[in-house]
């Protein structure tokens, strides 16, 4: 799956131990429930609009 958009970023969570443990805790709620072996979630944030040409 390829995802392309100038409207979002990839969110740096460094340094922010509490939003980075509730996505592992996620993670781990939809594995058990999807019964996949790993589930990975990545965060995103939106970026500026982008200029008009």
């Amino acid at each position: 799956m390829e995802i392309h958009s100038d409207l979002y970023k990839v969110a740096a969570l460094s340094g922010q131990e509490d939003a980075v443990e509730i996505i592992r805790q996620a993670e781990a709620d939809l594995a058990r429930i999807t019964g996949k072996g790993a589930v990975t979630l990545i965060a995103y944030e939106k970026t500026e609009e982008p200029a008009a040409n």
